[in-house]
């Protein structure tokens, strides 16, 4: 790991079970020496990625917060997906997300339009969702290049297989390749009881795909026969969105 990864690594320690740190902490659980580790948080407080919040323990800084209203103002993404998904929404009555897949892996939420008045979903945007549920990440893992599923198998196998994805790399990858053929992936109940979900994947103008679509409801009302329509909506969407991306 290069050296910034090995900073930016510091960044990934802190979540809700975990938001306070202590330097000394940090460099057991990375195995940085304890000069190394020291000036890693010093230079992330200088750069207000870090904050002081008490003597020597620190929690995320500012900055993030900062980085988080510019990205909402200036993702192209973003920009060429929210018209099309108030559409989206409107016109179905499904809540519209749009999901990303950044490098560890991890997929978060960056966007939802809201639909339905009594629906509440426990992973909102910017919280990393589970990798092997779901149709979103489904979706986002299937157009990934297959030494990224490799890496990706390599290290998550028993979850991959306690996730009914494959108990062997080719069951694995025959998954994935079916979700990509078929071009959506469609499911009930996976990560919520009582929540359902189809997604398709938004391509950019050279056809990698940069972000996934869905259309988020209760499960009963995708029971009602809507699904072929639901589909053929969200494939529109994606088109629009490619075009405004192009």
């Amino acid at each position: 790991m290069s050296s910034p990864g090995r900073v930016l690594a510091i960044l990934d320690l802190f979540t809700e079970e975990n938001p306070i740190w202590q330097p000394d902490k940090i460099n057991d659980v990375l195995g940085y020496s304890r000069p190394t580790g020291y000036r890693y948080v010093k230079e992330l407080v200088e750069a207000g990625l870090l904050q002081k919040v008490a003597a020597g323990r620190y929690s995320l800084g500012g900055r993030i917060i900062a980085l988080d209203y510019q990205l909402r103002q200036t993702d192209p993404v973003l920009f060429a997906a929210d018209p099309v998904m108030r559409k989206l929404a409107a016109s179905t009555k499904f809540d519209a997300a749009l999901s990303v897949m950044f490098a560890g892996p991890q997929v978060i939420d960056v966007h939802r339009v809201s639909a339905e008045k009594d629906l509440h979903l426990s992973y909102g945007r910017g919280r990393p969702r589970p990798l092997f549920l779901a149709a979103s990440p489904k979706v986002l893992l299937a157009h990934l290049p297959r030494s990224s599923l490799k890496k990706i198998y390599a290290t998550h196998a028993k979850e991959i297989g306690l996730n009914g994805m494959g108990d062997t790399w080719q069951e694995f990858l025959s998954v994935l390749t079916k979700i990509r053929k078929d071009g959506f992936y469609r499911s009930q109940g996976e990560l919520e009881s009582g929540l359902g979900a189809v997604a398709v994947p938004i391509f950019n103008a050279e056809g990698d795909c940069v972000a996934a679509l869905a259309l988020v409801g209760s499960v009963q009302r995708f029971d009602t026969g809507l699904n072929a329509r639901l589909l053929s909506s969200l494939q529109k969407a994606s088109a629009v969105i490619r075009l405004s991306l192009g």
